[in-house]
């Protein structure tokens, strides 16, 4: 087999590549007349942030920076930004909460529903501001369940899902909602929350999170909020999540390199970055808060 064909069959159906030229297809309307000084502010649970930039449910954090688990959520407190916890065990979440840091917790789908329980009951304990599931987590590319680290994964059903739901008083996100059909289940299970995502390229061909993200909204019809992530590292990307349809974004791979080289001081410069590019685009559309983002703006090229 030539290179060339080895290259292509690497890259063929990559879906964070294709997540990113659909971003890049996404073009903007400016809009001057009558434009404000904008608000970035999030509404969330009762709580008020200064950006709707949020961490991502990221996970394993010490391989890059020491405690990098924690210095993600300084950065996000310094930034007074949300900030989202993935894999990890109970002192690292501990640790993490002791921060300040307004945290939403992420519970793998592990076979085993009792210790399901048990990690949701540990998290309100640590008083999170909300819990979930990353639902996307259950099959290996083998069509066989998972095995994280360790631990059994199971898919979960839409009786499961209501069950994790009455079993806390927060509310209880699912993650790797990318189809209309979840995002019912997901009203119907009662979860005040959902992550649009395909979970970083998990599966090949995945649609991208934008791209679909307008139907899912139709769905939702602001009955709870809409997360999304995969593949945001600038405020423009941001703007246009917002537009669409969600709530707030999540942002991983453009933290980590600031995280690794300044620790949280890198995490919350980061997220004021990004935070100042969504400003600035808000400011040339018109745009005076997040809630009222004309979705006219954006045009699809070609």
């Amino acid at each position: 087999m030539e290179n060339n064909d080895k290259e292509y069959l690497k890259n063929a159906g990559d879906s964070d590549i294709i997540t990113r030229e659909y971003f890049d297809s996404l073009l903007l309307e400016m809009r001057h007349i009558d434009s404000v000084i904008p608000s970035t502010k999030l509404e969330l649970y009762g709580e008020t942030f200064d950006t709707p930039i949020m961490t991502a449910a990221l996970s394993h954090l010490n391989r890059i920076r020491e405690r990098g688990m924690a210095e993600m959520a300084k950065g996000a407190v310094s930034a007074n930004a949300v900030n989202w916890s993935g894999m990890g065990d109970e002192a690292e979440l501990e640790e993490i909460t002791k921060t300040g840091a307004r945290t939403i917790k992420i519970i793998k789908p592990y076979t085993d529903n009792n210790y399901i329980f048990r990690r949701i009951e540990h998290a309100e304990k640590c008083g999170v501001l909300a819990v979930g599931m990353d639902v996307d987590h259950s099959f290996g590319e083998n069509g066989k369940y998972d095995n994280v680290m360790g631990h059994q994964m199971s898919s979960k059903s839409l009786q499961e899902i209501k069950e994790f739901v009455k079993a806390t008083k927060l509310p209880f996100i699912v993650k790797g909602v990318l189809s209309e059909q979840d995002a019912y289940k997901c009203l119907e299970a009662g979860v005040r929350g959902i992550v649009v995502s395909h979970h970083h390229g998990i599966m090949k061909y995945a649609v991208p999170p934008l791209m679909i993200l307008p139907k899912i909204a139709k769905v939702i019809d602001n009955k709870i909020p809409i997360f999304v992530d995969c593949g945001i590292i600038s405020g423009m990307d941001v703007f246009k999540a917002l537009a669409l349809g969600a709530t707030a974004v999540s942002v991983g791979r453009a933290i980590m390199e600031p995280l690794r080289m300044e620790g949280s001081e890198g995490v919350k410069k980061q997220i004021e970055k990004m935070t100042e590019e969504l400003a600035g685009v808000m400011a040339r559309t018109c745009t005076p808060d997040i809630k009222h983002i004309d979705s006219s703006i954006i045009w699809h090229r070609g």
